[in-house]
């Protein structure tokens, strides 16, 4: 059983590895290596495992003398905002999209999300020892409706006249989304509600996923459907047909009209991007590269799975929208919606967008160091590369290995396979001149790489 490791976006692993022990080693190391204001606020999704390992972080920063807000079920957008408000730490217990059975720790410092750095601090400071103290310990229950009124502010009545349907399957904020989106003027129904736990990769949605959107959508009743990751910080939206917005493509369309003039963006995200905005700076797949490479004035931030950052004060349709240094799925959802309810339907929206298209997937129970070595082997032999591409009707035009590898083949399609970081996972991410030639180029891509790794 491998241990739990740091991924795109925080500490990830079993929940059976995810012990007292070395949760309360991680706490104490994220205390000694990065600034918390002197206070750490706690929250966590839905998942069965959540609420014990957060308890586990509770005790252990109050054993060290640190005070405690605790804030329960809130999406973590949420959760940073209240935080970064107090000018103190945070920590979100979440695995996002990954399976029940696996869970982790999202950091945030006194200034935010925790970079790489201090990811690499936490780690050196593993096997240290803290004076025993008592923190004192409060409860929160507002941080979702302060979340909201945010929204609230900047998008007040920007939903006039959407009917809307919201996916609530076992997302923390299912029951915050609906009523912020009923407060911004949409008429919404709810969906699927689940009992248990649904893990929705909103990066690699999972073809029954896309079939049940689909079938809602099959009446003509809604305008766009619409949902979030279990932590609520990545986006799901879907236009009138329920087929599903790529969330890099949410990224392009609310940056715009936030009137960005630069994004950051991952490798992974559509060669779009270069049209839309002045200047793009394209980093490694997870936030904290985003978040490391945002600098200068209306700059923001997004990733291919739909998480929004937003780097400067802005103005929504109705208001005042500040910065918000962490990734954030109500802010592309509600401004993508709001362009609908302007431009008269989704459909309005999206034809305005370059006419590039993305399709992503994984291969899952692939250990992590046959991906690795799989994608090591294609960087240095072209051969290999070349066979693989010639099994796709492709040949090399270029590569690119900021984050695994990235093929672009002479007629602009791309191929860019990546192992995950924090799954026994290979994705693979396509892009084309149409959405059925990317999704057709990924079942192929995917197919093939299931031969090569056999």
């Amino acid at each position: 059983m491998s241990a739990p490791a740091f991924g795109t976006s925080g500490l990830r692993g079993l929940v059976t590895a995810l012990t007292s022990d070395l949760i309360a080693d991680h706490v104490q190391a994220y205390l000694a290596a990065c600034p918390v204001g002197g206070g750490v606020w706690i929250g966590h999704d839905l998942r069965p495992s959540s609420p014990m390992l957060a308890g586990v972080v509770r005790d252990a920063l109050l054993a060290a003398g640190v005070d405690v807000t605790w804030a329960g079920e809130v999406p973590t957008p949420a959760l940073a905002l209240a935080a970064l408000e107090a000018g103190q730490g945070a920590v979100m217990v979440t695995g996002s999209h990954i399976p029940a059975d696996r869970n982790g720790l999202k950091f945030y410092t006194a200034a935010g999300e925790i970079t790489k750095a201090d990811e690499a601090a936490i780690l050196a400071a593993l096997g240290g020892t803290a004076a025993p103290g008592q923190g004192a310990l409060r409860h929160d229950t507002g941080v979702g409706a302060r979340y909201a009124v945010r929204y609230r502010t900047g998008y007040a009545g920007a939903l006039q006249g959407l009917t809307l349907g919201f996916y609530a399957q076992s997302a923390v904020g299912r029951d915050l989304m609906p009523a912020l989106l009923r407060d911004l003027g949409a008429q919404v129904v709810e969906l699927g509600r689940a009992e248990g736990f649904v893990p929705v990769d909103t990066e690699a949605v999972s073809a029954d996923t896309r079939a049940m959107l689909q079938g809602w959508a099959a009446d003509g009743a809604y305008d766009a459907i619409l949902s979030t990751d279990a932590d609520g910080d990545r986006p799901l939206l879907t236009d009138a047909a329920g087929t599903v917005i790529p969330g890099d493509v949410l990224g392009q369309i609310t940056g715009a009209a936030l009137g960005a003039t630069h994004a950051v963006t991952p490798v992974s995200s559509n060669a779009g991007a270069e049209d839309v905005f002045a200047q793009v700076t394209r980093t490694r797949i997870g936030s904290p590269y985003v978040i490391a490479a945002m600098q200068g004035a209306r700059v923001v931030g997004y990733e291919a799975n739909g998480g929004f950052l937003l780097g400067f004060d802005a103005e929504g349709p109705a208001g005042p929208l500040p910065a918000l240094m962490t990734r954030d799925a109500v802010l592309p959802l509600v401004a993508v919606l709001a362009q609908a309810a302007q431009k008269g339907g989704m459909a309005a929206v999206l034809a305005g967008q370059p006419q590039r298209f993305t399709a992503s997937d994984r291969l899952q129970d692939v250990p992590t160091a046959r991906s690795q070595a799989l994608v090591a082997d294609w960087r240095e032999n072209p051969r290999n590369r070349a066979a693989f591409l010639a099994g796709l009707s492709l040949t090399e035009a270029a590569i690119d290995t900021t984050d695994g590898l990235r093929m672009t083949a002479t007629d602009g399609q791309i191929v860019h396979l990546r192992p995950s970081g924090n799954a026994p996972e290979l994705r693979c991410y396509t892009e084309s001149g149409s959405a059925m030639a990317a999704h057709d180029l990924l079942t192929h891509a995917l197919a093939a790489l299931a031969i090569s790794l056999e």
